[in-house]
């Protein structure tokens, strides 16, 4: 005869699956947003960790004064833990780092390309948490062996800059390995069913951003909300890389105008570039400069033509504007459901 569980089973057996991710994290859920340019500000933050995940502050291009005003006014809203995401080629990383310092933050995730062992020093010299991103278990075993805290595996569902690998090659690529520090598993993740799953793979958690792009308390306009709301998970296109001997981070966007001025700005770049008239890093820069100022115009303005609407492939599993708590809600609620059954 078959074993009937209850929700309290469920729930349990929830709790010992990602026990080691709560405990790391100091929250309730070990769920955590992605740190979305624009959109993880103070108040999508602090609504992240009130509900009972963990919120990111995106500081993508922030200078360090800005930084440091952001986790003060995060700090006022909530009196849960969050973290702070830097980008590695940041020109001002150490002060960042520095503000990461004076401000006590628990967490940092480090984001954008392998970071240099000195910055996980600095971050671990005063007792924050390090999470980085780990795109193949080599690179996995590498930063694991630098010293960090925690990893990231994000496969190419994502929306944003996005690695090559889908998430479900890289959770058994890596999973089954990597087992010294916490992984959380993202990419491509919209319902509670899919964290389950990755628990019960040897996760000990799950990051997800696009489908919090829509709650409540995300300061992201109508318009992009709208958008994403309306997309289906095809919408989300990777951009494509022009030239492979300059390599360009692929980003995944629903498709629209922005998405083909891109490919001009890219073609444009990669012209200068072979010509001698740009250097590699500083062009790489200039191409990142093109999405942040395409994804505020998308984000804050609500530009939905020519304005950047960076999305994952869960997007069509965004259908209306809700609470951060109702969401966080219905994904345990949903896992809660799976391990039950």
């Amino acid at each position: 005869m078959a074993t009937v569980m209850s929700d309290s089973d469920g729930s349990e057996r929830l709790e010992a699956l990602w026990a080691r991710g709560r405990e790391f994290l100091g929250t309730e859920y070990a769920i955590l947003a992605g740190a979305m340019s624009w959109v993880s500000e103070r108040n999508f933050v602090a609504a992240m960790s009130n509900a009972g995940g963990f919120g990111v502050i995106a500081c993508g291009s922030m200078p360090p004064e800005m930084l440091a005003d952001e986790i003060d006014a995060t700090f006022a809203l909530t009196d849960k833990p969050f973290g702070v995401n830097l980008i590695t080629m940041h020109p001002q990383l150490d002060e960042l780092v520095e503000v990461c310092r004076e401000k006590k933050v628990s967490h940092v995730v480090l984001a954008g390309g392998l970071p240099h062992g000195k910055t996980i020093e600095a971050i671990k010299s005063f007792g924050a948490k390090v999470i980085c991103f780990a795109p193949a278990l080599v690179m996995a075993k590498k930063l694991v062996r630098s010293g960090v805290d925690a990893l990231v595996i994000e496969g190419s569902e994502a929306g944003g800059h996005i690695g090559p690998v889908a998430t479900s090659v890289l959770v058994q690529e890596i999973l089954p390995i990597v087992e010294a520090v916490p992984i959380f598993v993202a990419g491509g993740i919209g319902r509670g069913e899919a964290i389950a799953e990755f628990l019960r793979m040897g996760a000990s958690g799950c990051q997800l951003g696009t489908r919090f792009v829509c709650a409540e308390e995300s300061i992201a306009h109508e318009n992009f909300k709208k958008a994403f709301i309306r997309a289906n998970a095809r919408d989300a296109q990777a951009s494509v890389q022009l030239d492979k001997r300059f390599p360009v981070i692929p980003v995944r966007a629903l498709n629209n105008a922005a998405s083909e001025a891109f490919m001009e700005v890219q073609k444009d770049v990669v012209t200068r570039y072979h010509a001698g008239e740009v250097e590699q890093e500083a062009a790489q820069l200039e191409i990142e400069h093109f999405w942040v100022g395409a994804l505020r115009a998308g984000v804050m303005d609500g530009d939905v033509d020519a304005g950047s609407l960076m999305a994952g492939q869960s997007v069509g599993m965004v259908k209306k504007v809700q609470p951060m708590q109702e969401i966080i809600d219905e994904l345990v609620e949903q896992a809660v459901s799976a391990l039950r059954n």
